[in-house]
């Protein structure tokens, strides 16, 4: 089964505040990752291959 990205289950991070600026991850279903803004749930979300998403955090941590 294919889950549309849309309507996976999004969770905002833990870092974020109440300002409106924050970053929403959905796990997806064969593993990867997407990102999108909170402010604009319909609009575009970034998706990662599995492990692909560790090395972005890895390098942002960087």
């Amino acid at each position: 089964m294919n889950t549309p990205i849309a309507e996976s289950a999004w969770v905002k991070s833990s870092y974020s505040g109440n300002n409106g600026n924050c970053v929403e991850v959905a796990v997806l279903p064969r593993g990867g990752r997407a990102v999108r803004d909170s402010k604009d749930p319909q609009g575009p979300a970034l998706a990662f291959a599995p492990g692909a998403f560790d090395a972005f955090i890895g390098a942002v941590a960087r």
